[in-house]
């Protein structure tokens, strides 16, 4: 599944060191994980249920 329509939102769980996470809550089935600074890099997805 493609991640172009993932809607990004900054983690509660973030630290203020800049070490931050964004998730996307907004695709059916999954939740994407990626890191905020490289945001065209990786992201991991999980089954809801995870």
């Amino acid at each position: 599944m493609g991640l172009s329509r993932a809607t990004w939102r900054r983690s509660t769980r973030s630290g203020s060191s800049g070490n931050c996470v964004e998730v996307a809550g907004n695709l059916p089935g999954i939740v994407a994980v990626r890191d905020s600074r490289d945001p065209n890099g990786p992201a991991l997805t999980f089954t809801r249920s995870a």
